[in-house]
């Protein structure tokens, strides 16, 4: 699997970036240049099924596990720092899991190890109703998208996926088929035998309800050296919703010494 990428930074200790389901590594853009400002070189990653990487079955944690992994050798990462939102913060669980050892510390973006009921039925609903071999604008996309999804931000997030082929009309980024059949796997739990250990770092919202506060000892059982910070006015997509925070909070915890 050749997973599609841009890095940031031509040199600094290595951190591979990877997001969440419906993202792409675009999502991520707009903070990297603040982060490799301190002496980080980044892998903003696509994962399979997800912006300009292929779109190919199966769609399972262990898959992405295994994608990341390759992408790891593929590129000649050392013992990179892995950091990963929602979707990709369980690739990247999943990734410790199944190679412990083989990176400095985690980043995990408000989701827990714990499986997660399906929750994006209405909206899989909706982007499946936008007839895309028809429509003739965005708009056209987000007015039809609308009757499902009331909040404009997650629409605009959502049709950034959709772009205009070379024949003129509109094709989606990720594989809408695939996600629309086995998006339960998308919310599986990450399970182990044996603890992980190394440094990792829980980000949440204030008001997300991805990782509550009972959450903290199932996870501190999978990562016992596991540290919780609470971004404060931020929901799920807390890296957008308050940048500087996020970045503020990201770097005390790469700061520390292992």
């Amino acid at each position: 699997m050749q997973l599609n990428y841009k890095k940031i930074g031509e040199s600094g200790k290595p951190m591979i970036i990877l997001h969440g389901v419906f993202g792409f590594l675009d999502n991520w853009l707009t903070i990297s240049k603040a982060i490799s400002d301190r002496g980080y070189q980044l892998f903003l990653v696509d994962q399979r099924n997800h912006g300009r990487s292929p779109h190919e079955a199966p769609l399972d944690f262990p898959t992405l596990a295994k994608d990341l992994e390759g992408f790891i050798q593929q590129h000649a990462i050392s013992n990179p720092i892995l950091l990963g939102h929602s979707m990709g913060g369980k690739t990247v669980m999943e990734y410790a899991v199944t190679y412990p050892g083989t990176f400095e510390k985690l980043v995990i973006v408000d989701i827990g190890p714990k499986a997660y009921p399906i929750h994006h039925k209405k909206i899989l609903q909706g982007l499946n109703a936008i007839p895309i071999d028809k429509i003739e604008s965005r708009n056209e996309a987000d007015e039809i998208l609308s009757e499902y999804e009331p909040i404009l931000p997650v629409r605009q997030f959502l049709l950034k996926n959709l772009y205009r082929t070379d024949e003129g009309g509109f094709a989606w980024r990720f594989n809408l088929p695939l996600l629309t059949t086995d998006m339960a796997n998308v919310g599986a739990e990450i399970k182990s035998e044996r603890p992980i250990e190394g440094p990792v770092l829980f980000i949440r919202g204030e008001n997300s309800n991805y990782i509550t506060d009972e959450d903290l000892e199932g996870i501190q059982k999978l990562f016992p050296e596991a540290k919780l910070e609470t971004i404060a006015e931020a929901g799920h997509w807390v890296q957008a919703e308050q940048p500087k925070a996020f970045v503020a909070t990201l770097m005390h915890f790469l700061d520390e010494a292992i």
